[in-house]
């Protein structure tokens, strides 16, 4: 059914539930552009498979994510704005295809999570983190914004928190991260997985047509629905390109890429 992955891991139980595991522990899980096609990839076949209830988000190493992979972000910084639109577009629908699965989604975090690590977890249903978590919307740092990832973190966290740490691009912890809206619940490393047990509990004892129409129910009532949140990616995936070719982009990726000091 699924496809052999190079990026990541995927394990079914016979429970209903299914593990996506980033698997790229010595970069912390950052993102290339195949890791964020096979994270696509996996999503989209899990939300069409029957027997699966529950999505689990985790990932090998130490790191949860620490956002873009440095290969990747050189890239980028040396590609056109068509260029960097388009590969944006593919983050968008990575989002997009996690935030809107019609399955329960629970991520668990451990280490970094930074940036688009910080928006992975935005998109998911439930998230647990370890207390040693450290979170950052880091991207102003380099000159950047978490533009792909901004209504998933805004629906989070509520807009005055995200004018707050988009600007500040400030690390924090896993207590502050709940305390904000970004984690469900903070527990020592080695109750993390009984934690997401007692959810996974929980969800099998409701309907599978009710977890899914919840989640339309929400997002209806909230008024945000799959066709516009692609409208509203268009807009994001054109900021991202011309912020990153921007000198002030150019200016922080070049420093962070060949580890200098930016002078702001």
């Amino acid at each position: 059914m699924f496809n052999t992955y190079q990026t990541i891991e995927l394990k079914q139980h016979k429970s209903g539930t299914a593990y996506v595991i980033m698997n790229r522990p010595d970069v912390h899980n950052a993102f290339n552009a195949l890791m964020i096609e096979e994270l696509t990839d996996a999503f989209n076949k899990l939300n069409e498979e029957k027997s699966i209830q529950v999505i689990v988000l985790k990932a090998n190493g130490k790191s949860f994510s620490a956002g873009a992979d440095i290969n990747w972000m050189k890239s980028m910084a040396q590609a056109t704005e068509a260029v960097n639109k388009a590969d944006s577009e593919k983050l968008a629908a990575l989002m997009r295809t996690i935030n809107f699965n019609a399955k329960a989604t629970v991520a668990m975090i451990q280490g970094l999570a930074l940036g688009g690590g910080v928006g992975l977890a935005c998109c998911c249903d439930l998230v647990v983190a370890e207390e040693g978590a450290k979170f950052g919307l880091t991207e102003a740092k380099l000159g950047l914004v978490p533009a792909v990832i901004s209504p998933y973190v805004i629906d989070a966290i509520g807009t005055r928190k995200a004018r707050r740490y988009f600007q500040t691009a400030e690390i924090f912890n896993a207590a502050q991260a709940k305390a904000i809206g970004i984690v469900s619940e903070v527990v020592v490393a080695e109750e993390m997985t009984q934690w997401v047990e007692q959810q996974l509990t929980l969800m099998a004892a409701t309907g599978p047509n009710a977890k899914e129409i919840s989640k339309k129910l929400v997002m209806s009532v909230v008024g945000r629905t799959l066709p516009q949140q692609k409208k509203i990616d268009e807009y994001t995936t054109q900021v991202i390109a011309a912020v990153r070719v921007s000198a002030e982009g150019q200016k922080g990726l070049n420093a962070f890429l060949n580890k200098e000091k930016i002078n702001w």
